[in-house]
């Protein structure tokens, strides 16, 4: 299991939000580029990077702060937020995020998705899906659709997905654990490598999610458990079994 920290910038600065809600929202630190490299002197093996201005009005505001990231760190840095089209997924890569994160794109204009999974490969282009009570949201968690999560990522397998970043919105930001059956029905039932977000509060739920990988949850991200103290990286990585890290693409 892969523990991924979380940097979520808005008006560049790194913050949390609530549930997804931009009027529930803390500012942990205005200089992203430190807390980074915190977490890369941590062990982090990779960074787990949401432009949330883009995410919430489809234009990034960040563009300075996650090239910063992203050149001053060794590790991988995974971006989503405002990948609405195919300027800012060639953008992104070439500014040097190792990889993009695709989710309401992929509902509105699955064809572009589709284009980028061939030009750029599954390795760089991941699927997310964000969901309130087994259904899609998109818009920055702002709008719903009646798509069942499961199906909608079994929809994109077939077309070359093979890793879902998977977020229970009910439990982001929440501190109250994970949704670990909702976790494991959606790895169980699309056979996709799953990336599990949300709700995460101590070193126990990273274990308890680790029990999960042999159906395919590898990875977890990790938010405001960091920033308010509940989990160390360096010692949450030790519970789960750290792998050698991984080289920038």
């Amino acid at each position: 299991m892969i523990v991924i920290p979380a940097i979520d910038l808005k008006d560049g600065k790194c913050v949390r939000l609530t549930q997804g809600r931009a009027d529930q929202e803390k500012v942990y630190d205005a200089d992203p580029v430190s807390v980074a490299r915190d977490f890369a002197r941590a062990g982090a093996r990779m960074l787990h990077l949401v432009d949330l201005d883009g995410a919430f009005r489809g234009k990034t505001g960040n563009l300075a702060a996650i090239e910063a990231v992203v050149r001053a760190l060794d590790i991988p840095v995974e971006l989503g937020g405002g990948m609405r089209g195919m300027t800012e997924i060639d953008g992104m890569l070439a500014l040097g995020v190792d990889s993009v994160i695709v989710g309401t794109m992929a509902v509105k204009h699955p064809d572009i998705l589709e284009e980028a999974l061939v030009r750029f490969g599954s390795d760089r282009v991941q699927l997310g899906v964000d969901a309130r009570d087994g259904k899609v949201a998109v818009n920055g968690w702002t709008g719903g659709t009646e798509l069942e999560a499961v199906e909608f990522a079994r929809r994109w397998k077939a077309l070359g997905v093979r890793r879902v970043i998977f977020t229970d919105i009910a439990r982001d930001g929440m501190l109250g654990g994970p949704n670990v059956e909702a976790i494991r029905r959606f790895a169980a039932g699309t056979g996709l490598r799953v990336t599990a977000s949300g709700g995460v509060s101590n070193t126990a739920d990273l274990v308890t999610l680790a029990g999960l990988e042999s159906i395919g949850v590898d990875r977890v991200i990790v938010g405001k458990a960091l920033y308010e103290g509940r989990v160390s990286l360096a010692e949450a990585m030790r519970q789960v079994q750290p792998h050698p890290v991984m080289p920038k693409a």
